[in-house]
């Protein structure tokens, strides 16, 4: 639009002579805003991974386009994978070369990254074979990868004649690194002021008075040893609670005041005093007594023994969702071959289903070494839906794998013997 055309009468006022009489007057100034700014700054979210493969050559002949997985591992927010080609992945080349691939192995669109793949020279010469995106410049950009599933790598990565000869395979071993740099970009702007705020403190307090007994109005009689608390605490978090101390009482009940100093106490027969001092522990301060204590009462009992299961097992009869929660994280980071049956039976007995379905797959994944274990035993003794439901996780992998995900059928582990040493077992082929 040009000038001519902007509309109006007359000439426009000033914006600071508007609506004052004082505006020709010497005394006013015009008020500057102070200046900001803001910087758009994209850099990588970098994560490794070390993908070792034993057994190539009882790798070969799998099929040309049929790969070996690696664990998914996180980096930039989003899962990956290494698929490893022992016979290729192009036909055209007649398995004449191996191939490897980068996979984004969870939901994203358009995902940006850069990538560097390192097959180890294991003679010590370090003399690695490296194809990388770091550290050079990049005609059309960092690479994008669209879906799900999609993938960068190298359809002819090494020859197989030549990698069979080679410092890079050692008692039939090969190992390759994976980094991946996710592409980010965020957003710095000026603030003029900013007020810190701390992490909340009130579970802090709350321990505080419990361990003061300031104000106690309870005792707990466990097991012959009284533990103080205040009624209104463990009401407020636990339903189980609030039920024992406050809905039997009538409306005019509610509303008196209690002046007495009378304390009233409660027996509680189905938990051991340690059990009940960590779950007064988490009511007061909301969160789990310490590792050291938790991994002290398992290192010579079974699963349902330790602090961490009787934790559960509290959790669930007295109404503590978040401590169930907790409990189930916790044993989560332990599974292993020789616990993971049982701590099937433990999480399905006391309806911790998140951990449940991690050691449904775990169990899954690992079922050669897992079947071999003395947990396994007791689950077809005292849990027998539970090995029904471990075999239809199986079902569920074969479908996964029919739709591209590990290309080792779990069933097959059944003849690989099995590793029953109590560490992670992936699928061998």
């Amino acid at each position: 639009m040009d000038d001519d055309d902007a509309g109006g009468g007359g000439e426009a006022s000033p914006p600071h002579a508007a609506g004052s009489g004082l505006a020709g007057a010497g005394s006013t100034r015009d008020i500057a805003a102070s200046p900001t700014s803001s910087r758009s700054v994209t850099q990588t979210v970098n994560g490794s991974h070390r993908f070792v493969i034993q057994g190539y050559s009882l790798a070969k002949g799998m099929g040309v386009g049929k790969h070996i997985a690696s664990e998914t591992f996180t980096v930039g927010g989003y899962q990956w994978a290494i698929y490893f080609y022992p016979d290729g992945k192009n036909p055209e080349d007649n398995s004449a070369y191996v191939s490897v691939f980068i996979a984004l192995a969870s939901e994203g669109t358009d995902v940006r990254a850069l990538f560097e793949l390192t097959l180890l020279d294991q003679s010590g010469k370090a003399k690695h074979k490296v194809h990388s995106h770091f550290d050079r410049s990049l005609e059309s950009g960092p690479y994008t990868l669209k879906y799900r599933g999609s993938m960068w790598g190298y359809k002819r990565f090494f020859r197989r004649t030549a990698l069979e000869t080679s410092d890079f395979l050692k008692d039939d071993c090969l190992k390759i690194n994976c980094t991946v740099g996710v592409v980010v970009s965020t957003m710095d702007y000026s603030k003029p002021h900013s007020i810190h705020v701390p992490e909340s403190d009130i579970g802090y307090h709350f321990g505080t008075l419990l361990d003061s007994q300031e104000g106690v109005d309870v005792i707990c009689n466990v097991a012959g040893e009284k533990f103080h608390a205040h009624k209104l605490v463990l009401a407020a978090r636990s339903s189980f609670f609030r039920s024992e101390f406050f809905e039997h009482e009538s409306d005019e009940e509610k509303n008196e005041v209690d002046t007495s100093n009378e304390i009233k106490e409660i027996v509680i027969n189905d938990m051991e005093p340690k059990v009940f001092k960590a779950v007064l522990h988490f009511m007061y301060r909301d969160d789990l007594v310490s590792d050291d204590e938790l991994s002290a009462s398992s290192s010579d009992c079974s699963i349902f023994d330790s602090l961490a299961g009787k934790l559960l097992a509290a959790a669930d009869k007295y109404e503590l969702p978040r401590l169930r929660l907790l409990c189930e994280s916790y044993l989560c980071k332990h599974i292993s071959v020789n616990s993971v049956a049982t701590t099937l039976a433990l999480a399905d007995r006391h309806h911790a289903m998140e951990l449940k379905s991690v050691c449904l797959k775990f169990a899954a994944e690992n079922l050669s070494a897992v079947i071999r274990t003395d947990g396994f035993v007791y689950l077809k003794d005292h849990c027998p839906s539970l090995q029904s439901e471990i075999l239809r996780t199986v079902a569920g992998c074969e479908e996964e794998c029919s739709s591209g995900g590990k290309s080792q059928s779990v069933w097959g582990q059944l003849s690989d013997g099995g590793d029953t040493s109590g560490r992670r077992v992936r699928p061998r082929v």
